[in-house]
């Protein structure tokens, strides 16, 4: 729960961080977010490989956790921001920023004075400038740079960008180390036909999601009102409180997690070394973009095409139909995953800037917070959901595997197109009203309940034994890929800024509604062409359901 909290606290405030106060523009904040979630889904399978052959699951919980609570203080470190700078008439003038959110205003400072500005897609109005200034520049009469805030050591001046580098890079390495073991900890506490199994992982992942909802609520809050640093300095106390916890409660895990045969500390020592020497690459990865956006694309398919052939080539009868199946229902997840993911990056951007965040006259909420509307309804309808399927399947009505990643592909693309149905309602500041971006996370959110905790058990379920770590990569490489693609298309909406604040609100609206409809489409024509084939991949899957 502490380290859902964490992280899920930090990904609320991300996208909306870099573009108002590192001034990113929108395709390179939605490109690193999508890096960096690309790069945590990929890492865990180096993370559970190291864990299972050499360290267990405690030791690398443990370094993860480290790791992850150095990472999320380090985001603390915020420094003044970037500035924005404004060049027309042969000067250069600095943008600033005042205030947050809607009261968020821009000033043009001169050597002694500051002046309120507005941009529109046509230029910049200056107000009260007299003769000093022009009242109205066009936009092609000025040129937009930023100028990074930098942190002086020892005569050493370093940007602070790279200290936010830095500490996601600790973050990716800390969750390579953590996330599949934690999982793996909870299935070692109980034997294999032990009927509290089910059980405890419905804790689990009750757990996980309540420390997402309160994640959102709360460090969304402090860093939208506040300041950045209280939202993610929450996220790291969290980190500390869950690692805290950890330690003190290991003896309840009567040593179901420990490596597979003793270890000397020297040679754990090594693991601690080998993490922090790791995060140097991960540093590095985390800014190349458009490196990652390139190679994933191909690297991934490439994989999953080579795994394809030898389930033709290496198997036969129902053990290659059912890797087939399985393979096959992979690729629809990351059709899924691309469109759910949205919610970092282009969703979170869209609560910030097109929609209205009144919950009822007189009640806000914040940007980030709204982050919290798809854990807060998994907490909501994940035990519901749970007896849903054992009715059905005491009714011998239990949809097929296919056909429930069908249903969720639909219930996806449908998400999207409520807010571009809500669009329609957006008024003079061309901003949506609050339920229709609530009503797409609850689509989100019932469509994932039907794709996300059949997807890991249809992997195990349908691979032959001695596979079935080759699968479990190929799901997180999936994964991996599914992110990255979500940056691509959180690109496509992107808008021009100035300090952090859209110059054209009608247009970044429509650029929102584009783009939704397009995505809708992909995700409802996925989940029917899933429907159509359900048939023969359910034949394909002989006795698994």
């Amino acid at each position: 729960m502490w380290e859902r909290f964490s992280f899920y606290g930090m990904r609320a405030l991300l996208v909306i961080y870099l573009t108002q106060h590192f001034l990113f523009s929108d395709d390179k904040a939605q490109g690193l977010y999508g890096a960096y979630a690309a790069l945590v889904y990929l890492i865990p399978v180096i993370g559970g490989v190291i864990a299972d052959r050499f360290l267990g699951s405690r030791k690398a919980v443990t370094i993860g956790a480290v790791f992850l609570v150095l990472g999320h203080f380090g985001m603390a470190f915020e420094g003044r921001g970037s500035v924005q700078e404004l060049s027309f008439s042969g000067g250069v003038y600095d943008v600033v920023a005042d205030g947050r959110g809607d009261n968020r205003n821009l000033f043009l400072v001169t050597g002694d004075a500051e002046f309120p500005v507005t941009f529109t897609a046509e230029g910049m109005t200056i107000e009260g400038a007299g003769d000093r200034l022009p009242a109205f520049v066009p936009t092609a009469d000025y040129e937009l740079s930023v100028r990074p805030d930098m942190l002086s050591i020892g005569g050493l001046s370093i940007p602070y960008e790279q200290i936010l580098y830095l500490s996601l890079a600790f973050i990716i390495i800390g969750v390579g180390f953590l996330k599949a073991n934690i999982s793996t900890t909870v299935g070692a506490l109980y034997a294999e036909n032990d009927p509290r199994r089910d059980g405890g992982f419905t804790i689990f992942y009750m757990g996980i999601n309540l420390g997402a909802f309160l994640a959102t609520l709360a460090c969304g809050y402090l860093g939208q009102t506040y300041g950045w640093k209280y939202g993610f300095g929450l996220a790291g106390i969290g980190m500390t409180l869950g690692l805290i916890q950890y330690l003190m409660g290991q003896k309840w895990l009567k040593g179901k997690a420990e490596p597979p045969k003793p270890i000397s500390a020297t040679f754990e020592g090594l693991f601690w070394i080998l993490g922090l020497l790791a995060v140097i690459p991960a540093w590095l990865l985390v800014q190349q973009t458009e490196l990652m956006e390139q190679a994933l694309p191909i690297l991934v398919p490439v994989l999953f095409g080579m795994v394809f052939a030898f389930a033709l080539v290496g198997f036969k009868g129902l053990e290659r139909t059912q890797m087939l199946a399985a393979l096959i229902m992979v690729f629809f997840s990351v059709i899924f995953w691309m469109l759910f993911e949205q919610a970092g990056s282009s969703l979170s951007l869209f609560a910030e800037r097109t929609t209205d965040l009144t919950v009822v006259p007189g009640v806000t909420m914040t940007a980030a917070q709204t982050q919290s509307f798809n854990a807060g309804f998994i907490v909501l309808l994940a035990l519901p959901f749970s007896a849903m399927w054992v009715g059905l399947a005491k009714a011998k009505m239990e949809p097929s595997t296919p056909v429930k990643f069908a249903l969720g592909l639909i219930q996806v693309g449908l998400g999207f197109f409520v807010l571009v149905f809500g669009a329609q309602f957006a008024g003079d500041d061309f901003k949506v009203p609050l339920i229709f971006l609530a009503l797409l996370y609850l689509l989100h959110t019932t469509g994932e309940l039907f794709l996300s905790p059949v997807g890991l058990s249809m992997i195990t379920k349908l691979s032959p034994h001695r596979v079935v770590g080759l699968m479990m990569g190929v799901w997180f490489l999936s994964s991996s890929l599914a992110h990255i693609l979500a940056a691509i298309i959180a690109q496509q909406t992107s808008s021009d800024t100035v300090a952090g604040q859209v110059v054209d609100l009608g247009g970044q609206l429509q650029t929102y509604v584009s783009t939704f409809t397009q995505v809708g489409l992909w995700g409802i024509g996925a989940g029917v062409l899933l429907l159509l084939i359900s048939p023969f991949l359910k034949k394909w899957m002989g006795d698994v359901r």
